[in-house]
């Protein structure tokens, strides 16, 4: 089968975000006074968007939808402040996206990270000019595995979803 287009998983795909992500949740941990992960915890509490990584990361289950979403605030807030400190491409991501786009291929970004985020973040740390289309989680985007998304892209595109191929990192990605 012949591909036209790839579309791309951010964190553990193309860039290494696990440190900056433990960094910002344990930050959030310690100054709630929590038990914080070693680094490598975290990789299994990532790859379902911040909530799932808070959820996850909590030595407890929370109360209410309210205390929830006070730990996510105050993890985006972490997080806004150290998304860039250690961060970087994986080895070989900026060769490889060179190789796909010299051989005609259309790539996207999908990312279960805030679309805000996904977009600075590909801007800072990616080769300008590389993706198409990079799209993040919004309140009316659903999540990773809905399909929703993935297929905007091939909307957007104008590209027939079966000539996409899909690299990602994560259960979630797969499905």
């Amino acid at each position: 089968m012949k591909f036209r287009a790839v579309i791309f998983d951010l964190d553990g795909t193309l860039l290494d975000t696990l440190d900056d992500l433990a960094d910002s949740m344990n930050r959030v941990l310690e100054l709630n006074r929590l038990p914080q992960h070693p680094q490598d915890a975290y990789k299994y509490f990532v790859g379902d968007g911040i909530e799932m990584l808070v959820r996850r990361a909590l030595p407890f289950q929370v109360a209410s939808d309210r205390e929830l979403q006070r730990f996510v605030k105050e993890m985006k807030n972490e997080y806004a402040q150290r998304w860039l400190r250690r961060t970087r491409p994986y080895a070989g991501i900026p060769e490889m996206l060179a190789a796909f786009a010299a051989a005609g291929a259309a790539m996207a970004v999908l990312s279960n990270k805030p679309d805000e985020a996904s977009q600075a973040i590909v801007k800072a740390l990616l080769p300008d000019g590389a993706f198409q289309v990079v799209l993040g989680a919004t309140p009316q985007r659903p999540k990773k595995p809905n399909p929703a998304a993935a297929l905007e892209i091939a909307g957007r595109l104008g590209i027939p979803p079966a000539e996409f191929l899909f690299i990602g990192d994560t259960a979630i990605d797969m499905q």
